[in-house]
């Protein structure tokens, strides 16, 4: 038997009907007041807030039709100018307006034979708002979008908004559980509503068993993870734990990112405390002890986090650590060092660790067209020996 998804058919029809997301709610209402100020607005967030509820619900309260369009579907630019840029500039039939809704904006391409020049170019000649939502607004590709357009953030629903709706769907569906159930199944959504309801669903129409003791592996970008440290406040112990990237890694990314953020006195404690996180990290590598990760953690979490008095609002551009880029191209270097000692080294019978020692005293020699032909030194060494 078919049975409609949950989503779909619990899904907002209205303001009143999302909850959790009250400062979206305004935002948006703002935006088509002001229409056209802004002529974009990019509704951004973790899967399942409601993004895409909320720009069909502004359209029914409005009065405006709603051409929604999937940007996966719309990867080019001639597609999108053979079917957006006509709905830009005509005029609806039946509705007072339109809204022209541009879901998953991020799976758009950023190439100059792509979607998001097109997009921009499209926001400057429309008559009618556009609203677009993406997980991750952060993507460097979004930069010529974000500086047009009026940025709105839909944040993870609390276990408790997860909980009353799902009793409320269960109660419509004539479904019998007890609360812990409804609470696994918020744990497990981390946040996602519509996953929590397709999760509801299987779990009575579908014969599937729904494993509620497991957590949904949710994956959050770098950029994600720096604009909450820096923009936001709170202890954060657990907001590293939402990315494959180690500590060391992250480590590297805030301490290339620390002086766009903050400024005097706040910078010097956030710089504090990342020196007090590698003190820890240093201690970790010379000892052993692990069990100094937790400090590591908390001075590279929270010891940031709280270096500003109040929370930053400013847009922030923030760029990959050149110190990785920095220790690459010394492994390279050392890495062309090593293969020209070894094979020397194996060629007139003396140790590897002296022809490192002597290198400097021997490259005279090692650039000689003699000796790299009977070394078989390859281009990389040679152009290494060149510079």
């Amino acid at each position: 038997m078919h049975h409609a998804s949950y989503a779909e058919k619990y899904r907002p029809a209205a303001y009143a009907d999302i909850i959790g997301q009250e400062t979206a709610v305004e935002e948006v209402k703002r935006f088509l007041k002001e229409f056209p100020k802004r002529k974009g607005l990019i509704l951004h967030g973790p899967a399942g807030t409601g993004k895409t509820s909320l720009a069909l619900a502004a359209a029914k309260e409005s009065n405006y039709e709603i051409l929604e369009l999937n940007a996966s579907d719309l990867r080019n630019r001639a597609k999108l100018e053979q079917i957006v840029k006509p709905a830009a500039e005509q005029k609806s039939l039946f509705k007072k307006g339109k809204i022209l809704l541009m879901d998953e904006v991020d799976g758009v391409t950023g190439t100059d034979i792509g979607g998001v020049p097109e997009l921009v170019r499209i926001l400057g000649t429309t008559k009618y708002p556009m609203i677009m939502t993406c997980n991750d607004v952060w993507q460097s590709k979004l930069s010529p979008l974000r500086s047009k357009c009026k940025m709105v953030e839909m944040k993870a629903l609390p276990l408790s908004t997860i909980i009353t709706i799902l009793r409320d769907v269960a109660q419509k569906e004539n479904l019998d559980k007890e609360i812990s159930f409804f609470s696994q199944l918020a744990i497990k959504s981390q946040g996602d509503l519509r996953a929590a309801l397709n999760d509801l669903q299987s779990h009575f129409h579908e014969d599937s068993v729904v494993d509620v003791t497991e957590k949904r592996d949710v994956e959050q970008s770098i950029f994600n993870i720096l604009r909450k440290l820096f923009k936001e406040r709170g202890d954060f112990l657990g907001l590293f734990d939402t990315t494959k990237l180690s500590l060391d890694e992250i480590f590297l990314w805030i301490e290339e990112n620390i002086p766009r953020e903050y400024r005097n006195e706040a910078l010097a404690r956030a710089y504090y405390a990342l020196g007090n996180a590698d003190v820890f990290r240093g201690r970790i590598y010379k000892d052993q002890s692990w069990r100094f990760l937790i400090y590591q953690n908390i001075f590279q979490s929270a010891g940031i986090s709280y270096a500003k008095k109040v929370p930053v609002q400013n847009f922030t551009k923030y760029e990959a650590p050149k110190r990785i880029l920095k220790i690459w191209l010394n492994n390279q270097k050392t890495m062309q060092k090593k293969t020209i000692a070894k094979k020397y080294a194996r060629m007139v019978h003396c140790s590897m660790k002296r022809t490192m020692r002597d290198f400097d005293l021997l490259r005279p020699v090692f650039k000689k067209e003699s000796v790299q032909k009977q070394l078989k030194f390859s281009p990389e060494e040679i152009e290494f020996l060149a510079k």
